[in-house]
């Protein structure tokens, strides 16, 4: 059984994971020995949609600085609430440049990359925040929350609408 008091709250720079990371925050925090790891999956935009390999770049590179201060901003706010927090970017195994040592994603499934890292983490707890897609978006495009539900095995998951 995986340890309850590990939780690891998956977020993508909404307004959705950033109330998952206030529920986070108003239900666990100052409970002692709680450890919360903010991670994100990195996605970036296909090379297909953009004319030229420049114009590519400097929009991953936009992406990647928005996410990573959006990671901060939820590791303030844990931190804020007397939490242990520690936070993970998976990258785009798609992108030109990746730090040294990276963590790279298949790019296949979010919600795998998410509960491949739960496990490996022996987390307890994986909280998500829920966009509220229509069921055709659902059925087109498929929903992050509905297959780390799915997905999850051995630990609590928390769905934040």
């Amino acid at each position: 059984m995986n340890d309850p008091k590990r939780v690891v709250v998956a977020v993508d720079g909404s307004d959705n994971a950033w109330r998952a990371v206030e529920y986070v925050a108003a239900m666990l925090g100052g409970v002692p020995g709680v450890q919360v790891c903010v991670l994100l999956v990195e996605r970036l935009p296909s090379r297909d949609l953009f004319a030229s390999q420049v114009a590519w770049e400097a929009t991953c590179q936009v992406y990647r600085e928005r996410a990573r201060a959006f990671v901060d901003r939820c590791r303030q706010r844990l931190e804020a609430a007397n939490l242990a927090v520690e936070t993970v970017v998976i990258n785009s195994c798609v992108a030109v440049e990746n730090e040294a040592g990276a963590v790279c994603s298949l790019g296949t499934s979010i919600a795998r990359d998410i509960i491949a890292f739960q496990e490996q983490g022996q987390y307890g707890t994986v909280v998500v925040g829920r966009r509220g897609v229509s069921r055709a978006e659902e059925f087109l495009f498929g929903s992050v929350t509905t297959k780390v539900t799915h997905l999850a095995r051995n630990c609590a998951v928390w769905v934040v609408q």
